[in-house]
């Protein structure tokens, strides 16, 4: 994994495209996020991610794929049994929608800057 943005209030944990789309969403929301490109999905880079989480205390998993069977629930299974402690919110996911893959609204399905910036901005609220 690598850290593409160092960042102090939430650790933000993404891959492929969503790692653009990430980086825009913090820059709308105006959030100092630690962005982690994730780069392999097995094996798991976890001790960056454990780094950064115990550092900024939140996380927010992003992907393409579908929230139910995703692999933030992946993600959130494995912050939440390495940080537990360190933890002052609840992990967020902002993922793709669980339907059907619509190839003429991918856009639209895709999880975008503004609901990313959204989930930002809750996940700091929560504390």
């Amino acid at each position: 994994a690598e850290i593409v943005r160092p960042g102090e209030d939430v650790t933000v944990l993404c891959y492929g495209t969503m790692v653009h789309v990430c980086q825009a969403a913090a820059d709308f929301a105006e959030v100092d996020a630690e962005i982690i490109d994730l780069r392999t999905l097995s094996p798991l880079d976890v001790t960056t991610i454990r780094q950064s989480v115990e550092k900024t205390g939140r996380c927010v998993a992003v992907h393409e794929a579908t929230r139910f069977s995703g692999y933030g629930a992946e993600l959130a299974a494995t912050v939440q049994e390495e940080c537990f402690y360190s933890l002052e919110a609840p992990i967020l996911r902002v993922t793709g929608w669980d339907t059907p893959y619509p190839h003429a609204f991918e856009w639209d399905y895709f999880p975008g800057k503004r609901r990313v910036a959204k989930a930002l901005e809750q996940v700091l609220e929560m504390s």
